[in-house]
């Protein structure tokens, strides 16, 4: 059965996307606010016709789109081994979450209880975030490895930053549980990794 490459791509620069917003948060204490806000949206999508409907539009995943290639090309520099380490840690936590049916279903209470939540507060507002910081905090993080953020100690000891970036690794996970459901895979990561880079091209140019 041929891989839909299309959905596949799309997925991945969900969680590359993720990856790139914590590691904006962790150096300078704050990152692109349109692209936070597309993928904390994403989180709260349960059920959706299509991958991209999960993030909008294709412009909406440009962040994960424009870092894909960094990523899927061992580029060795600094930044982008550490958005490739962010993006392996977060398909490695995501697997031990749809491996512990009461994390999913507690996971489930619980984002519906911040859709409650945002009939009066905004994505982007310091409720929701510390919200979706303690989802992760309570229901992902224990279920281990820890996902090591590095930075600039002073951005990172800033409770607002810390509840942005652990709002962004949830987004990751969301973003790795659906690159599983439409046929991702860490071999594929790994093995097809041109074919991903044409698709990262492809729609970066139509978009």
């Amino acid at each position: 059965m041929a891989k839909n490459y299309y959905d596949i791509t799309l997925a991945l620069a969900g969680i590359a996307q993720s990856a790139r917003l914590v590691q904006q948060l962790a150096h300078n204490g704050q990152c692109d606010t349109e692209a936070l806000s597309v993928s904390l949206k994403s989180i709260m999508v349960t059920d959706s016709p299509s991958t991209l409907a999960i993030f909008g539009l294709e412009k909406d995943l440009t962040m994960g789109l424009e870092t894909l290639p960094s990523v899927l090309t061992n580029n060795r520099q600094e930044l982008s081994a550490e958005l490739t380490r962010y993006v392996l840690s977060i398909m490695v936590l995501e697997r031990k979450l749809s491996a512990n049916h009461q994390a999913l279903n507690e996971l489930a209470t619980r984002i519906s209880q911040v859709e409650r939540q945002l009939a009066h507060f905004d994505i982007e507002s310091e409720t929701i975030y510390s919200s979706l910081a303690s989802l992760y905090v309570d229901i992902v993080s224990p279920l281990g490895p820890r996902i090591q953020v590095t930075g600039s100690p002073d951005a990172l000891q800033k409770p607002l930053v810390q509840a942005k970036v652990r709002a962004a690794l949830l987004a990751g996970i969301r973003a790795a549980v659906l690159w599983q459901q439409v046929g991702g895979s860490r071999l594929q990561f790994m093995f097809s990794r041109n074919r991903l880079l044409n698709q990262v091209r492809e729609i970066l140019a139509n978009r």
